[in-house]
Formats: structure tokens, C-alpha cells, sequence
């Protein structure tokens, strides 16, 4: 062949292939489906006027193995999975290894109005509900005119 160009023949794939290599580096902690943006565990973050509202998916773990505090408006969770595959046996081989294990700890600032002593956790299914209730004083309220 006498003519070649510059470029290779699945100009596309090479172009995927650059663009995961820019991001890799902003992909900084690991999720369920390995490393990924946001960290493990996955945090959905939302509210209504009466509370705000925490979800953090973590499947695999017992309730004990979780920590939640609440200090100065900033939600911590944290805890560990444990490494669960093949730890037993020298000879077994690892061939793709996805799933996260070890510590981790996800915080997330909250509004002032939130009221610390006003907190519920519970574990179910995989999933940690945190939620939490804003103080009274910053509830929307109608005022009566006179």
C-alpha cells in the first residue's frame, strides 16, 4: 500500500480511547460499578420545607458496620466493607475485581436550619435513610393581616 494516512482506521475508537484517558483522573473515588465520580456509597440529597432528606446506597453491610454524626451542619457517614473475595485461599486467582472494599466516609454540608437534635437513621434493603428536621423557627408559615 502505498498511501497511508495519518489518521487510524477507527478514528472514532480513538477518539473514546483519548477521552477516557483525559477523564480518568477526575474520576476520583469508587462506587458500586468500581471507580467512578461520586464515591461510595452513592448519596441522593434532597428536601421538602420539614426536612432534609438523605440517601446513601450501601448494599452488602450489616447496620453496625455504619457511623453517622452530625456536627456544626456537616453529615458524615462513614464505615467499612469488608473484603469478602477469595481472602481464605493463597492459590485463587482474582480476575476482575469491581465491587469497593474498605474504608469509607462521605460528608455533606447542610442549611442552617436543620436541627441536630432532630435526626433519624434507618437501614434497609441496602439503603441508609437519614433524615433530618428543620427547626420549627424556619418553617414557612402565613402571617395574618390585621
Amino acid at each position: 500500500m502505498m498511501f497511508q494516512t495519518m489518521f487510524p482506521r477507527d478514528i472514532f475508537a480513538e477518539l473514546e480511547r483519548l477521552q477516557r484517558e483525559v477523564q480518568q483522573p477526575f474520576e476520583s473515588g469508587p462506587n458500586i460499578r468500581g471507580f467512578g465520580r461520586g464515591g461510595f456509597p452513592a448519596l441522593n440529597v434532597g428536601g421538602t420545607p420539614q426536612t432534609v432528606e438523605v440517601y446513601a446506597f450501601a448494599p452488602g453491610l450489616e447496620p453496625s458496620s455504619l457511623e453517622v454524626n452530625l456536627e456544626r451542619g456537616v453529615l458524615t457517614v462513614s464505615g467499612e466493607r469488608p473484603e469478602s473475595l477469595l481472602a481464605s485461599d493463597e492459590k485463587a486467582a482474582v480476575h476482575i475485581n469491581e465491587r469497593f472494599a474498605g474504608r469509607f466516609r462521605r460528608v455533606v454540608s447542610l442549611p442552617d436550619d436543620v436541627d441536630p437534635d432532630a435526626v433519624t437513621a434507618q437501614y434497609r434493603d441496602g439503603v441508609l435513610h437519614i433524615c433530618i428536621k428543620r427547626r420549627e423557627s424556619a418553617q414557612p408559615r402565613r402571617i395574618a393581616i390585621q
